[in-house]
């Protein structure tokens, strides 16, 4: 890792595409999400603290605490970081499959990855790195399905929005309503190769559970299915539509209606909401630990 905790908070942007898609989903999650950046500026927002000399202290041992190899939050991080990457190459895909079927780019869609197959196993790979991370960040085994579920009905902040992104961005816009029953077969009909040859589960193959692609298949799988009550619960109680996101974005994204079926892809490209509110939990989770160490 050649960056600090600090830096990495310090570098989040204030502004620009991330936040402003991540803001649209506010009329769902209202008040859960604040953009915090800046180190110290967290620091001050997690804790209340206003002693200089104590929020120096705080903040060098958040640092100490990131840097210590023998925790898991360097892994957490490179898991937020590294699932981002894979999924944007998937975004290029997909858009490169979409043009390859309006142009005479046609050979395109040939050697692009299946939209639908493809963003379910995305999908579907992503909640599994929101597991294993969580896992890495408490310190407990990487197959906890349980822990994370139950943590899971308690996520607020910036882990609620993640979540949510996860669902809108990667679930509902690009798969539709029933987006959790079609990831979740498409997801049961694949074979390991159809893993292997997916941007994003390559990507961080290294942490998922499981001594092969069949194994960590298998953990996808039933990850998913575990949680498809949690995200289907999550899209009936805030009443989130496609329909209803896809109007908040055009703010944000250009599209035309008739291309609505590019926005999945855009998305994947511009939108980098896992690594920028991945950095912000480690951030709070760093400084309540240091707080209470100290």
């Amino acid at each position: 890792m050649s960056k600090s905790i600090f830096e990495l908070v310090d570098d989040l942007p204030s502004g620009g595409i991330t936040v402003m898609a991540m803001k649209s989903l506010d009329t769902l999650v209202p008040g859960q999400w604040q953009n915090l950046t800046g180190f110290d500026n967290t620091i001050r927002a997690v804790t209340g603290e206003t002693d200089e000399a104590l929020i120096q202290q705080i903040g060098e041992r958040a640092v100490a605490l990131y840097n210590d190899k023998s925790q898991g939050y360097q892994r957490a991080y490179w898991l937020y970081d590294t699932v981002q990457g894979g999924s944007g190459l998937l975004g290029a895909g997909a858009l490169a499959n979409r043009i390859g079927q309006d142009t005479f780019l046609g050979f395109l869609k040939n050697i692009s990855p299946k939209p639908e197959k493809a963003q379910s196993i995305d999908l579907s790979v992503k909640l599994v790195t929101e597991l294993v991370a969580f896992c890495q960040i408490n310190g407990i085994p990487g197959d906890s399905i349980g822990d994370f579920l139950g943590a899971l009905g308690d996520y607020s902040g910036e882990s609620l929005m993640r979540m949510a992104a996860l669902v809108c961005f990667d679930g509902l816009i690009p798969l539709g309503p029933e987006f959790a029953e079609k990831a979740l077969g498409n997801v049961q009909g694949s074979n390991p190769s159809d893993l292997e040859g997916n941007q994003t589960y390559k990507s961080v193959k290294d942490l998922i559970p499981g001594n092969n692609s069949s194994d960590k298949l298998g953990f996808i799988t039933k990850s998913f299915d575990s949680t498809k009550g949690w995200m289907k619960n999550f899209v009936s109680s805030t009443g989130a539509t496609q329909s209803g996101l896809m109007h908040n974005l055009k703010g944000v994204i250009e599209f035309t209606d008739d291309k609505a079926d590019y926005l999945g892809a855009l998305l994947d490209m511009n939108v980098k909401y896992y690594r920028h509110t991945g950095v912000q939990t480690l951030a709070r989770r760093l400084i309540e630990r240091a707080v209470a160490e100290i």
